[in-house]
């Protein structure tokens, strides 16, 4: 017996996220936040922002919720809401007009008796149809225009409280009105018994859903369902009545008398009406909206505009994300699809996606303090997007090559990069040959020849060591003059070199302002801008030459980063004396620190920001006492000159 052969089906995966897709890329959106960061938001703020902005490509939160305001508006500046009033009308009018006509050729008395009991008709819409609703038609035409606006009546009041009802009763038999009387009668009864609490509630309930489910596309599963369900739509056609003038809701009042030609419907439905405000007092029945539009809607049509402008306002509120405990998973991505359209629905789920990776993959970690900060990977990142800039930089300048390799020759370190012109390291064999087989075997195969791309060198770390304090201006004017920013990228990128290419080094990052203080990089990365008077470069130093002094056998390098020259210094007592123009004792005290780290052999640099002489005498002093040197870079230059700096301290 043969095997019956096996039959697959392909489609789209709808079962959650689908597991062959590629991870989130979260590069980009981790520089964005560290650069939000680094300018002095929190984390926090600078993860909202970033779904607030979106990607270059998926939208953010702000784009998404233009769209829906876009939207909103667009609903009431094309509709207007007497839709039904003007049909109803224009009915009237053609069904009087060709009594009239049918009237005109017959001489009879009771013909004439007619036409003055039509031109005697109420010039109101609603009072004439209900004196009309005894009179007997000699013209077919108007006859079956009346009967056309008794449907139209019933079957807008009832859509405007049961949506697609309208379409259901498009071809109404007096049959179709009992049963819609009856489903009414069985309805009030079922929630009347809901709100007196009556035991058999969900036997009650399931037994109307038997008789009369077909009125309900929604397949409630219980009463509470059922309940919001009508209540959502009811309250709209109240919002709908407040919306209209006065004159237009005591006209439609009027005109439910007559819906199917049966007073019952109306007063079904208002008692319907009164059951679901109490039963969901919570639900939306006061407000209104300004209609402006040339397209007219009807009853049905205008309670599902007034449902829309509803799921837009919720869908604002969601995207606005400004309620505690906000998450994008609050978002209703079907409603959003619907109202906006299917791409917005692809950004909130790739922005959801977004956040949920950002929090998933560790990039976030509380301080000791209980704020939120980045966490030490996401510093790494970072890093390496800051250490990228630094290097292409470098490579920018003329005559120069990548100076962030590891160095000549010395240990090897256990990592390996391809080769560039110039390298001096030695191959990486096993590596540069995987490099050729793979290369071949993905052309086609075929004999294995080396080509340039597939060779490999090998990662070598100098044997020296050094010990480097990276002093950091935190004043006012850092902030002020916009070098906040790349002072922050600065360490980054240095940090980030020593940690991956010079692991022997010992770094110490120090800012100063006032005051002076040995940081980690998260602290110096989280650091508010702050103002206060005073550039301690007294203390700065102080503590670069205590971290000298903890490493002895390194090569020390002092780097520092200002602004301004020192109007501050640290007395015995610790308290710091701020005096501007600088005092003979702050620039007493500061040079004395610079003579000190002289005695240990330290290399100097001063990286002075900005063009103000005094600055630039000052720093010109310390780098002839100590033997060093000043460079005056540009912002985008900082990084590329501190990193090139330190490398050319490490190699003299």
């Amino acid at each position: 017996m043969s095997a019956q052969p096996e039959h697959y089906s392909y489609g789209p995966y709808h079962d959650g996220p689908d597991p062959l897709a590629p991870p989130t890329d979260l590069r980009d959106a981790v520089d964005e936040i560290g650069r939000d960061v680094m300018s002095g938001s929190s984390p926090r703020s600078a993860l909202e922002e970033l779904l607030r902005r979106g990607t270059p490509r998926t939208a953010g939160l702000d784009e998404l919720t233009r769209r829906v305001w876009q939207r909103r508006s667009e609903i009431q500046r094309r509709h207007r809401l007497d839709g039904t009033l003007q049909e109803v009308r224009r009915l009237l009018d053609e069904a009087l007009d060709a009594e009239r006509r049918a009237l005109f050729p017959d001489p009879s008395d009771e013909a004439r008796l007619r036409e003055a009991e039509l031109d005697a008709l109420p010039p109101g819409t609603a009072a004439a149809v209900r004196e009309l609703a005894g009179y007997e038609w000699t013209s077919e035409q108007g006859r079956e225009n009346y009967e056309r606006i008794r449907e139209l009546l019933g079957q807008e009041l009832l859509e405007s409280r049961f949506e697609g009802m309208k379409d259901a009763l498009r071809a109404t038999t007096p049959e179709d009105v009992e049963r819609v009387n009856q489903m009414l009668s069985d309805l009030n009864a079922l929630l009347s018994a809901h709100a007196q609490g009556f035991g058999d509630i969900d036997e009650r309930f399931a037994e109307f859903i038997r008789r009369h489910g077909e009125f309900f596309p929604e397949n409630p599963a219980n009463v509470e369902e059922l309940i919001d369900v009508l209540a959502a739509r009811a309250a709209a056609a109240q919002r709908m009545l407040n919306s209209m003038t006065a004159e237009q809701r005591a006209e439609l009042g009027q005109l439910a008398q007559q819906a199917f030609g049966d007073p019952r419907l109306a007063q079904q439905l208002s008692t319907l009406d009164a059951q679901l405000r109490g039963l969901r007092p919570g639900e939306d029945w006061t407000s209104s909206a300004r209609f402006r539009g040339n397209d007219p809607l009807g009853l049905g049509e205008g309670a599902q505009a007034m449902t829309d402008l509803a799921e837009l306002d919720a869908l604002a509120e969601q995207l606005s994300q400004s309620y505690p405990g906000a998450r994008l998973e609050d978002i209703d991505l079907e409603a959003l699809e619907r109202q906006v359209g299917a791409d917005a629905g692809v950004d909130a789920r790739r922005l959801a996606e977004l956040e949920r990776e950002l929090r998933a993959q560790g990039l976030f970690e509380r301080a000791p303090d209980g704020s939120l900060r980045l966490s030490p990977k996401a510093l790494r990142r970072l890093g390496e997007t800051a250490l990228a800039d630094v290097v292409r930089s470098l490579r920018g300048r003329t005559g120069d090559r990548d100076t962030a390799s590891a160095g000549a020759a010395g240990e090897p370190d256990g990592s390996t990069r391809p080769w560039e012109f110039g390298d001096t390291q030695p191959w990486a064999v096993s590596r540069t040959v995987r490099n050729a087989v793979l290369r071949t075997a993905a052309h086609g195969g075929g004999p294995i020849r080396l080509d340039v791309s597939d060779v490999e060198v090998v990662e070598t770390e100098n044997r020296a060591r050094a010990a480097v304090a990276l002093c950091v201006d935190t004043s006012w004017s850092m902030v002020q003059e916009g070098r906040w920013l790349p002072m922050k990228r600065t360490a980054l990128a240095l940090h980030q070199l020593i940690s991956t290419r010079f692991r022997n080094d010992a770094l110490q990052l120090i800012t100063f302002g006032r005051y002076a203080a040995s940081v980690e990089l998260a602290e110096l990365i989280g650091l508010d801008g702050a103002w206060e008077q005073g550039t301690n470069a007294h203390h700065a130093l102080l503590l670069a030459g205590r971290h000298l002094r903890r490493h002895p056998d390194a090569q020390p390098v002092v780097l520092m980063v200002t602004d301004g020259e020192p109007t501050a210094h640290l007395e015995q007592d610790g308290i710091a004396e701020f005096d501007y123009p600088p005092s003979p004792r702050t620039l007493q005290r500061t040079l004395s620190e610079v003579d000190r780290l002289a005695k240990l052999g330290a290399a100097l640099t001063v990286f002075r920001l900005g063009d103000d002489p005094r600055l630039a005498a000052f720093v010109d002093l310390l780098a002839r006492r100590a033997g060093g040197r000043v460079l005056a870079p540009d912002l985008d230059g900082l990084g590329a000159a501190v990193v090139g700096d330190y490398l050319r301290s490490r190699r003299s």
